[in-house]
């Protein structure tokens, strides 16, 4: 039954409808396995990245992390430094986590003209003195394929931008670091507070903020897959995880779609900032069964028809219910769609301007964890 229903959803989809040209990889992120050994976080390459805001130094970097079988694996991405004089302890450290681009190598942020446009919140980050990393992810701008999802996966990339850095010596960054992400990033930015302590015992993280995060994952694909964009993404989903674990797509999808599900996945998506996505060990990747590591900043749309309200509402009260220090602000425009009803800009955007005060001054466990619209 569900194998027909999917067959169904997936011959729906019109992949060259939505689909879009990027920068193909360039000898960049092309990686020798001699150059692979080496602590996570160090540096494999740099080279200056043009269009940095005024005031701002900007690098695309190539550096070592972790994959999922504990082996070294080189992941790319971008850092942005401002200037000014640095604090006694090095500048303090915001990661950004995007959310999806799509599963193919091709479609990196970091492989785009306009990436640092793509980082929401960059401006104002930069004049707080704050050292900005933007990973790209495993297998995005590196050799694929990319763990969609995978918690794991997405944290270590996350964390080790902040290593990286830390090591190199024009950004004279410290220890201290926030995380935040949107979608895709928020699941990232999720799992980086769950895994940093343990992973990273040597960095201290001060926040966590992730906008519209992929929690629930199970429940996210059910009521997404009624979408046009949520058959894309589990469409994205079946086939990164099929890869990744081995799990053949056979079993889920017959083969009259299986054309269908390949030309969607080789796609890159630069406007879908995403959720949902088909996980076979839906609990593994669905962040809240660890300690949060951090406070935590949640930021949701009420409009939002592919991350729904309720169930952030759901994934807030757990955190709430585990003692973690939750913010959690909702408001009537969706940075999934865009949509916008009246609202104060102030509030409908304190979620970027205000980022690493907010996670820091996370209220009591409990507090705004059911927050009405402003």
């Amino acid at each position: 039954m569900r194998q027909h229903a999917f067959v169904f959803a997936i011959a729906l989809l019109l992949p060259g409808a939505w689909s879009f040209e990027t920068s193909s990889q360039t000898a960049f992120y092309q990686v020798d396995p001699t150059e692979l050994p080496g602590p996570p976080g160090s540096l494999i390459r740099v080279e200056p990245l043009s269009g940095a805001p005024p005031g701002a130094a900007a690098y695309r970097v190539l550096y070592r992390s972790r994959g999922l079988a504990n082996q070294p694996i080189a992941v790319s991405g971008v850092m942005v430094i401002p200037e000014g004089p640095v604090p006694g302890r090095g500048r303090e450290v915001v990661a950004w986590a995007h959310g999806t681009t799509g599963i193919m190598p091709r479609c990196a942020p970091s492989l785009r003209p306009n990436v640092l446009g793509l980082i929401p919140g960059l401006n104002e980050m930069l004049a707080r003195g704050h050292v900005v990393t933007a990973t790209d992810y495993p297998g995005l701008g590196t050799a694929g394929p990319h763990p969609y999802l995978v918690g794991v996966s997405e944290a270590r990339a996350v964390i080790d931008s902040v290593r990286a850095a830390r090591a190199l010596r024009e950004s004279s960054a410290g220890a201290r670091f926030a995380v935040w992400g949107h979608s895709q990033g928020g699941h990232a930015a999720l799992f980086t507070g769950q895994l940093t302590r343990a992973y990273a015992p040597e960095l201290e993280l001060v926040g966590v903020a992730a906008a519209a995060p992929a929690t629930e994952l199970a429940a996210l694909l059910e009521d997404d897959l009624s979408t046009f964009k949520g058959k894309v993404f589990t469409a994205m989903a079946l086939w990164s995880w099929s890869r990744v674990f081995n799990a053949p797509l056979d079993n889920v999808v017959a083969p009259q779609a299986m054309e269908a599900v390949r030309r969607t996945a080789e796609n890159c998506d630069e406007t879908f900032f995403d959720l949902i996505d088909v996980i076979i060990d839906e609990f593994r990747n669905t962040p809240g069964g660890a300690p949060a590591g951090a406070a935590v900043f949640i930021a949701q749309g009420t409009a939002d028809i592919e991350v729904l309200p309720a169930i952030t509402d759901r994934f807030a009260r757990r955190l709430c219910r585990r003692a973690t220090p939750v913010r959690y602000l909702k408001w009537r425009e969706s940075p999934t769609t865009g949509r916008r009803a009246p609202a104060p800009r102030r509030r409908s955007h304190g979620w970027r301007t205000a980022l690493p005060e907010r996670a820091r001054r996370a209220t009591a466990p409990g507090d705004d964890a059911t927050a009405a619209d402003p």
